[in-house]
């Protein structure tokens, strides 16, 4: 009998949604690795079950692309094998701080701070899948996760260089601590290295999927990859594996990469517009707890669906929270359409400030690098904690976007400097009012000077 050497059409479109599905979850752990051993832009290599803190405020020398100058982060990897784990928080004085959690899905499933819980000091316990002891006194509560690992991605409101240490103090206090003796994995689980390389992401995704289920109703899609040799357990089936399964995984890999890639390439905009999706980390069904809102509002209609948005948001945005939380717009064209240029001076005049809760920032990145711009002012974002703002007797206030500075006093406080090149600024808006959410509120285009 004739062996098939090609694969079919159904296998090789089984790989492509299998990658898709997979993706994030592959993407998370890899991250999750890479902060553990070598580190990641400014945050030094961290074992689980710590906090790492960057060591300055982003500025252009930072080596990672978009950074941010309006908060400092913190990233703890966190694992619950062993046992639940106690988080002290400091009391914040009322400053914005966030800790978002996301498991290994990269689904947002709690949050701590600000909007969420307040900015008062006080201990919260994260307990792993299943767990069923008790609360101990003095916590304020439990927050239930949906996988052994998790990743807790924090931002504290920094206010430049001159209020890092404020900020370095507070990080200081975000504390990890066991709750109960038990053994804490060092690393996650491992790959078999004899699986040729152009099979890793499947067999990454085959013992990562084993050891950190997803909601039932996930498990109950994922049955479908049994023809790939994903739900096989034990040895890795892609160390020696059939020629027609090797090619239908390789061109389904390929044919997925491609579809999350054009899923997440914008799409023609008016126009000035700026780009904004409160919506992008609505993929997460099933799991909402802390600080969380789970209403249809926050949750795609299609599960299906979800995977895709959920491959494209930890490929072009990773660990972002929900709309509520925060929302980032940006734009790369002024209100006539064309390409923004440091070889022109733009203004964008605010006639009311953006509908915050909590504070709005406007960033200076480089294009295409995504960095931000060097400049004698060392002023990287603009926004309404920025000192000597000017704004007009209406209110309004006019924000000047441009290489040099503006020779007029009153534009030149409130001047965000520009590069050479092209450029893109982006509009950070945390706990966006409800006219930003629903779309009713228009962020103004940035206009030629």
């Amino acid at each position: 009998m004739a062996v098939a050497s090609d694969p079919s059409e159904e296998l090789v479109a089984l790989a492509a949604e299998a990658y898709v599905y997979g993706y994030p979850l592959v993407f998370d752990l890899s991250t999750a690795e890479d902060f553990m051993q070598v580190g990641v832009g400014p945050l030094a290599p961290t074992p689980f079950n710590h906090f790492a803190h960057p060591d300055r405020s982003a500025d252009p020398g930072t080596p990672c692309a978009s950074g941010v100058d309006d908060t400092l982060c913190s990233v703890a990897q966190l694992d619950l094998s062993g046992g639940p784990i106690r988080l002290h928080v400091p009391d914040t004085g009322g400053a914005y701080y966030v800790l978002q959690f996301v498991d290994t899905w990269t689904n947002n499933f709690a949050y701590v701070g600000r909007r969420a819980t307040g900015t008062d000091e006080g201990d919260w316990l994260v307990v792993p899948p299943g767990w069923a002891g008790s609360e101990p006194a003095g916590v304020r509560g439990v927050i239930d996760a949906p996988t052994s690992v998790v990743s807790v991605v924090g931002r504290i409101a920094c206010d430049g260089p001159d209020d890092v240490e404020r900020v370095r103090a507070l990080q200081k206090q975000l504390t990890l601590t066991h709750l109960e003796p038990g053994t804490h994995r060092t690393g996650l689980p491992a790959p078999d290295n004899d699986v040729p390389e152009q099979l890793r992401f499947f067999e990454q995704l085959r013992v990562w999927m084993a050891d950190f289920p997803p909601a039932a109703a996930d498990c109950a899609y994922q049955d479908r990859f049994q023809p790939l040799g994903l739900l096989e357990e034990g040895p890795s089936p892609y160390v020696s594996s059939d020629p027609v399964l090797v090619r239908a995984l390789v061109e389904g890999m390929e044919r997925g990469r491609a579809r999350v890639a054009e899923a997440g390439r914008p799409g023609a905009v008016d126009g000035g517009r700026w780009v904004m999706d409160p919506h992008l980390f609505d993929y997460n069904l099933d799991r909402f707890g802390v600080g969380t809102i789970d209403s249809p509002e926050w949750k795609m209609a299609d599960r299906e669906a979800s995977y895709l948005v959920r491959a494209v948001a930890a490929r072009v945005a990773p660990w972002g929270t929900h709309g509520y939380e925060a929302v980032f717009a940006h734009t790369s064209h002024d209100a006539d359409g064309r390409r923004l240029n440091g070889a022109h001076s733009y203004v964008l005049r605010f006639e009311q400030p953006p509908p915050v809760g909590a504070f709005w920032s406007l960033t200076m990145y480089d294009a295409p690098d995504g960095r931000l711009v060097e400049n004698p002012a060392r002023r990287y974002a603009i926004g309404d904690r920025t000192p000597g703002l000017v704004r007009a007797d209406d209110g309004s206030l006019t924000v000047h976007l441009g290489k040099d500075r503006p020779a007029d006093p009153a534009a030149a406080a409130n001047w965000l400097p520009a590069p050479d090149g092209d450029f893109r600024p982006v509009l950070r808006l945390y706990t966006p009012g409800r006219a930003v959410l629903d779309g009713s509120y228009r962020i103004p285009a940035v206009e030629r000077g």
